[in-house]
């Protein structure tokens, strides 16, 4: 398939790359020009100089960059992907936004005979190089089909979950599960400790009983080094659980540990943490204890 790619950051730049290796060709926009060259030489295709350039003659155009506005501006007005596709080509955007977003531009690409999905990824960076992401899915289950084996060049898990939005709302999902489960761990970790464990000891044991979990089986090294100079930014999830509350408080839902642990990554920020990994609520607990 022809492929726009635009935003390589950490999670894009080894997304396209996946699609360049499965076969298809694959232009991208970057907006520091430097990177779009530089994945040039690592994976072929083209780079071009606006997101429109990129889309041009494209079947598909798939979109991984920080936010709302982000998404806006590569999207929307005369230099947007939008701009430069045919009728009958597909958007999927992989950012982590708004669900109002997705339906706002699922509206947008209609109009324009285009067809739109919202797909944020969950696995990180390390999952982006392994192609091993689950894409939760949202928008017309017709356009899903015509591009789901495409996606599964990096991912392990694709998946349509309903209308447009529902990708959105199913990472919220995903975000607010990881939050409490980290701070859990970090209480664990600053508890044994305590009481004087040898916390890896522990760990190891029960990770092997119920409270196994990703974020422990990957994280619990790191943390108790006291290293989080990697991963998933502390700034990345305060934006997304913002998202999730905003939602969470239209439907009239409380979600008070969600909102506990949004402040305690506050303070993990105030501490110079703005860029840690996400685990470095561990930290936080160490500080404060």
């Amino acid at each position: 398939m022809d492929i726009a790619f635009i935003g390589l950051g950490v999670m894009g730049y080894p997304m396209a790359g996946h699609l360049a290796r499965a076969g298809n060709r694959v232009r991208v926009y970057n907006r520091t020009p430097e990177k779009a060259r530089r994945w040039v030489q690592d994976y072929g295709g083209e780079s071009a100089a606006t997101p429109r350039e990129a889309a041009a003659g494209m079947a598909l155009a798939c979109l991984c960059v920080g936010n709302d506005d982000d998404v806006r501006s590569v999207v929307l007005g005369p230099d947007g992907a939008l701009a430069g596709l045919a009728e009958g080509a597909v958007i999927v955007d992989h950012t982590t936004a708004s669900a109002g977003l997705a339906r706002e531009l699922e509206q947008a690409a209609g109009e324009c005979a285009v067809g739109f999905l919202d797909a944020p990824v969950s696995g990180g960076e390390a999952g982006a190089v392994k192609g091993a992401l689950t894409v939760m899915a949202g928008g017309d289950e017709s356009v899903y089909r015509r591009v789901e084996d495409v996606l599964s060049a990096y991912a392990r898990c694709v998946r349509l979950l309903g209308p447009a939005g529902s990708g959105q709302l199913a990472k919220m999902v995903n975000q607010v599960c990881i939050a409490g489960v980290v701070q859990g761990l970090a209480e664990g970790f600053a508890f044994s400790e305590k009481a004087g464990l040898d916390t890896a000891a522990v760990v190891e044991v029960i990770s092997q009983g119920a409270a196994q979990s990703w974020q422990m089986d990957n994280r619990h090294a790191t943390m108790l080094e006291g290293e989080y100079n990697h991963g998933f930014a502390v700034d990345w999830m305060r934006k997304d659980l913002a998202m999730v509350l905003e939602e969470a408080r239209a439907m009239g839902l409380e979600l008070p540990l969600t909102q506990l642990v949004d402040g305690f990554y506050g303070e993990v920020q105030a501490m110079g943490g703005a860029r840690w990994d996400t685990s470095s609520l561990y930290a936080r607990m160490l500080a404060r204890n």
